[in-house]
């Protein structure tokens, strides 16, 4: 798992979503399951992942399991890689 795609996904996110620039998300911390990020937003997420990572993801993939994290999600990011 790359820290620095983790940096990117956590910075997008703090920024971009949660519009809390100074938010620091750690590795392991859940992002659906806790509410902090909606199915909406979920969207925007994927959107970045696939733009930035230049990876496709299917719109099954677009649920807890690959998303709930930042490390689960980077996992995913580089099966796709």
């Amino acid at each position: 798992m790359s820290d620095e795609m983790i940096s990117q996904l956590a910075d997008y996110i703090a920024k971009d979503i949660l519009k809390q620039p100074k938010r620091s998300l750690r590795p392991d911390e859940s992002l659906l399951k806790s509410g902090l990020i909606d199915s909406f937003h979920l969207v925007d997420l994927a959107l970045f992942v696939e733009d930035t990572f230049n990876v496709h993801l299917d719109d099954s993939e677009l649920n807890a399991d690959s998303f709930d994290t930042l490390a689960a999600l980077a996992e995913l990011i580089q099966e796709r890689q």
